[in-house]
């Protein structure tokens, strides 16, 4: 087997941390000698052992003069645990096969230093592209100090969320939903806006077939506190915070009635009569959430698109056609022009059951020139 089947096996081991690292990164370690792997290891929780200290220990002292192939650049800082280059170079590994350097800011090439210094010989780049797809999440995070976010919706084929009176129950497929569900399991925290809470009463935890799940951190935009406090975000027993985001106006008291309830309030600065969701996003960064899902209603969509937050967009289309005069998925983001859309790059299909599952991520502008961007007025309401 070659470089690429070897790693091939430590993403497949970095895959199985998958919604149970965060904030830190999956990462995925093999150990091999003489063609054969003789350690194997994974990164389980943040505070715990690193994916290369697994693999080491399982192969013991087979480990001198080996490969080690491990998905991230080893970590040469003191952080919530011993640094990993310093463990490899007390395992006598002559060579060291990374997917890609660590974009942490403490690491950021300093871990490959430290071992080719320490005289191992260091490869860095093998199925890097792979690499970087899985660890999308803390890439953002690491680097730009907020959440990935992947916009999430169930529509028709004509764009619809609901029908004229509401109902929303069910527009995908069992199948559809319940793949909606494994995000929500690997997500740090979870978006609506109040209407939704308002209109659905959402519990917004995460309920996979046979049970078990992790339940995201739950996130309501709501300006001014509307929130009721018997909706089931407050009084279900799910172990997942709950974090509304209010505008500066609201009343002490009224905030004191969710702290009550173990509920917290986060003011908000607002923009155009609106909760700013980059400042949201910043408040979630510094909690050291590193993804956001957001399946709020159309203007929650649209403000999250035209702040530019948005870097996934993931749709569930069912094969119905509601017709005008329904709810549609995103409000108006005063489109004008062709060139000033929302535009996708990497997409992917996949067919559940019935249902199509669509998702790209958003082609990001050079600037804030384009008004789908911007920060502008609207005529219709701005509350969330």
């Amino acid at each position: 087997m070659n470089d690429n089947g070897y790693m091939k096996i430590a993403l497949h081991l970095a895959e199985q941390g998958r919604g149970l690292t965060s904030p830190n990164p999956m990462v995925g370690a093999v150990v091999v000698k003489d063609n054969t792997v003789i350690g194997k290891g994974y990164h389980r929780k943040a505070g715990t052992p690193h994916a290369e200290i697994h693999a080491l220990n399982e192969a013991g002292m087979g480990a001198h003069g080996s490969t080690l192939y491990v998905t991230l650049e080893p970590c040469s800082h003191r952080g919530r645990t011993l640094p990993c280059a310093d463990f490899i170079i007390r395992s006598r590994v002559t060579r060291v096969v990374c997917a890609m350097q660590d974009p942490n800011p403490q690491v950021n090439g300093s871990g490959i230093r430290k071992l080719r210094e320490a005289g191992i010989q260091v490869d860095v780049g093998v199925l890097e592209n792979e690499a970087r797809d899985l660890n999308r999440f803390f890439i953002k995070y690491i680097t730009a100090k907020v959440p990935f976010v992947i916009l999430k919706a169930a529509v028709t084929l004509d764009g619809r969320i609901a029908t004229q009176t509401g109902d929303s129950k069910w527009i995908t497929g069992k199948a559809a939903r319940e793949r909606g569900h494994q995000l929500r399991n690997v997500v740090d925290a979870i978006l609506v806006g109040v209407n939704t809470v308002l209109a659905d009463d959402p519990s917004l935890t995460t309920r996979l077939p046979g049970g078990g799940g992790r339940d995201p951190a739950r996130i309501v935009l709501d300006t001014h506190l509307r929130t009721p406090l018997d909706a089931r975000i407050i009084r279900n027993d799910s172990p997942a915070r709950t974090f509304i985001f209010s505008g500066p106006d609201v009343q002490p008291e009224r905030i004191r009635a969710y702290q009550e309830r173990n509920v917290t309030v986060l003011v908000a600065r607002k923009e155009a009569s609106r909760i700013k969701f980059k400042q949201v996003l910043e408040d979630l960064g510094r909690m050291e959430m590193t993804s956001l899902l957001i399946e709020g209603g159309a203007q929650v969509h649209a403000s999250a698109l035209r702040a530019g937050v948005v870097d996934r967009v993931l749709f569930f289309v069912a094969p119905k056609i509601i017709g005008g005069g329904s709810k549609e998925c995103i409000a108006n983001l005063r489109v004008r022009r062709l060139a000033d859309a929302v535009h996708l790059q990497s997409i992917r299909t996949e067919q559940i059951g019935d249902d199509v599952m669509i998702q790209g991520d958003v082609i990001k502008p050079d600037g804030l020139s384009s008004p789908v961007y911007a920060e502008q007025d609207s005529a219709e309401p701005r509350s969330v």
